[in-house]
Formats: C-alpha cells, structure tokens, sequence
C-alpha cells in the first residue's frame, strides 16, 4: 500500500467489528474486508487493538469537533446546547450502533477504548457548562451533568426525538430565555430549586 491508507483501515476495521466485535475480529478478517494481505495492514497499525482504539479515538474525535463548533458559535444558548448533545446523540445512534458490537468502542467501561470515551464525556460537560456559564445560569456544571443525564437517558429510552424539547425545558427552567440571555424577572434561585 503505497499511499497512507489508514482511514481505509479504520472503516475495514469498523466493519469487521460491527458484524464480529473485538474478541472475533482479526487482522485477517479486516484485511481481507480492504483486500490486501494481513501485512500490508500492519504498515498503518500496530495490531487489532491499536485499530480498535484508533476507530474508536476517530469516531470520538469527529464528534468533538461537530460539539467544539457548536459551543463556539452565536446561536441561543438552546439551540447550541441541543447541537452539542446531538454530536453525542448521533455517536450514540449513528450506523455503528446498529451492531451488537457497538458498546465496545462507545462504552466507557471497555477496556480497549473506555478512556476515549470518558475524555469525550469530560470534554462534552466543558463545553456545556461553558455555555451555561456564558448565559449567567446558575450552577452551570450541574446544568451540564442534568442535560447530559437527560440525554443518555432519551438513548437508553429509545426517545431520542424528545431530546429538543427537553434541551428547551431545561434551559427554560434555568431561565435563560430562547434568545440567550437570562431571564432577569425570574428569580433563578427558586426556579430552579422548586
């Protein structure tokens, strides 16, 4: 393989996890997915784990980027909440999780890729708790993990189509108006804690 053919390696390696997962897939099964011999693999990778944790930093990654942009931008603090929880929703429900396989590159509790998927939740929480801290919430950390609990939560419900009217009930219930900016006839305080 002459060029750098490490992405066609990935996406081999995606496809061989989402039918096999890690403990059946081999270094044979995903050259034989790209069509080139088993060595020609271990020129872009070191073994089925180094591919595993690379796919699984990919995925990761692509989706950090998409909550990055999101968080950075000059939409209502709504609408940039909901973007940044959907990075997660579509990582969560994206092609790959149709497999049975899928928890071992999008659990946290995996051994092979569960630190990529722990520094993704870390990073996603930063940023949240950025944008609440930016319209003045109160408590904005604890807004980041409630936003983030509803989500998973909407996952494992399988009512993912609730998660934009649930982005705009949290934020409402913080006071932060559609536009952004804090509710200042509201007292926050009392909203929030009943």
């Amino acid at each position: 393989m002459a060029a750098d053919r490490t992405d066609e390696v990935l996406d081999a390696t995606a496809r061989c996890l989402a039918r096999y997962g890690v403990r059946r897939t081999t270094m044979d099964d995903i050259a034989g997915e790209m069509g080139v011999s088993r060595s020609a693999v271990y020129q872009y990778v070191h073994n089925k784990e180094d591919a595993v944790r690379r796919l699984s930093a990919r995925l990761h990654d692509r989706a950090l980027r998409r909550a990055r942009q999101a968080a950075a931008g000059h939409a209502p603090v709504a609408d940039r909440v909901h973007e940044i929880l959907t990075a997660k929703l579509d990582l969560a429900t994206g092609p790959f999780a149709d497999s049975p396989h899928a928890a071992e590159l999008l659990d946290e509790h995996t051994r092979l890729s569960g630190d990529i998927c722990r520094g993704f939740t870390t990073e996603l929480l930063t940023l949240l708790t950025a944008v609440f801290a930016e319209s003045a919430a109160p408590r904005p950390d604890d807004a980041a993990q409630i936003c983030l609990a509803v989500l998973v939560g909407l996952i494992a419900a399988d009512r993912t189509e609730l998660l934009r009217p649930a982005v705009d009930a949290a934020v409402s219930g913080l006071g932060v108006p559609a536009g952004g900016e804090l509710a200042a006839t509201t007292p926050v305080r009392s909203r929030v804690r009943g």
